[in-house]
């Protein structure tokens, strides 16, 4: 076996061996077809996500009514929210239907979960049965909101009146008008409970009857064991629907706005989203709308980032050293 020798003094250094030419061409090769995958995702991402957002930071800076050319105003429209009372009622009704929503609906899918990972054979069916109502179009929940929720001839009334309960004005009172769209988001829960079903199943059975062997019962198996055990996923279910309730609009708007109705209590229902909707495309003020949405991004982002600085106290990954 030969070897090729470098000439002392020369300062040529040897050249590691390289890799083979058909690796690099394979290589070359996964590359391209990884981005010939994802090509549609990137494209999409792009014109429909990118753009826009990029676009409407131009107009939070402009007065743009849609008929005549953008005219550039500065930070006016963001000096103008500051002073709007319909942004701070917004606001205030927004956070008030997070607060109560999210943990009503974390715990609820946490509780069904929890006895659908005890159902055996039939939690197949229960799972489906769980998950069909999140097929169920936004504006038909709007809709069934009224109908259930209707104070003189609402199913829920009625159902509280056959054991003597006189039930409250759920559509026309202030006070009940975001306790019943939170109950209504309830009928699209399946969701979490399908992906905090999935992180119950991957709960080492060994941890448990480690636990039963010093004697824990149920309640403290879940809390000292379940628990911390998916705290992944109720982290990412919690982020979730946390970002989705700040952006709630759908449900609210059909039964409180959509009809054009004027005898319903509107303003408590007047959630942020919807009046970032009603000045872009009821009033054309594209460029106020603008600025509104991106008010809305900022507040979504400090809240997600306060979620993620606490969560390193409580949420637990497996593998993770504490």
């Amino acid at each position: 076996m030969t070897s090729t020798a470098v000439p002392a003094g020369s300062g040529a250094t040897p050249r590691p061996p390289g890799r083979p030419r058909k690796a690099r061409s394979m290589r070359r090769s996964e590359t391209r077809a990884a981005w010939l995958f994802i090509s549609p995702w990137v494209v999409g991402f792009l014109v429909f996500t990118a753009y826009p957002v990029l676009y409407t930071a131009y107009l939070s800076l402009t007065d743009y009514d849609v008929i005549n050319d953008p005219h550039f105003v500065g930070l006016e429209n963001f000096r103008t929210l500051m002073d709007d009372p319909k942004v701070a009622l917004a606001l205030r009704n927004t956070a008030v239907f997070v607060v109560m929503s999210v943990p009503t609906h974390l715990l609820i899918a946490l509780f069904l979960a929890l006895l659908l990972n005890r159902a055996g054979r039939a939690s197949g069916f229960f799972r489906t049965a769980f998950f069909l109502p999140k097929m169920t179009p936004p504006v038909a929940v709007g809709i069934l909101l009224l109908l259930l929720f209707n104070g003189q001839s609402g199913l829920i009334n009625r159902v509280l009146g056959s054991v003597g309960i006189d039930g409250p004005a759920w559509t026309t009172d202030p006070t009940w008008v975001k306790p019943g769209l939170v109950m209504m988001t309830l009928w699209t829960v399946g969701g979490s409970v399908v992906i905090l079903l999935a992180a119950l199943r991957s709960v080492p059975q060994e941890l448990y009857d480690a636990a039963r062997v010093d004697g824990a019962g149920w309640w403290r198996q879940t809390w000292h064991v379940t628990v911390p055990m998916i705290s992944g996923a109720l982290f990412f279910v919690f982020i979730v629907n946390t970002i989705h309730a700040f952006q709630s609009f759908t449900e609210a708007y059909t039964a409180y706005f959509g009809s054009g109705n004027t005898t319903y209590s509107n303003d408590a229902a007047l959630f942020y989203a919807i009046y970032l909707f009603q000045q872009a495309f009821q009033f054309l003020h594209m460029g106020y709308a603008s600025a509104l949405a991106w008010l809305l991004f900022v507040v979504i982002m400090l809240v997600t980032l306060v979620q993620f600085r606490v969560s390193k106290r409580f949420v637990f990954y497996e593998g993770e050293q504490r």
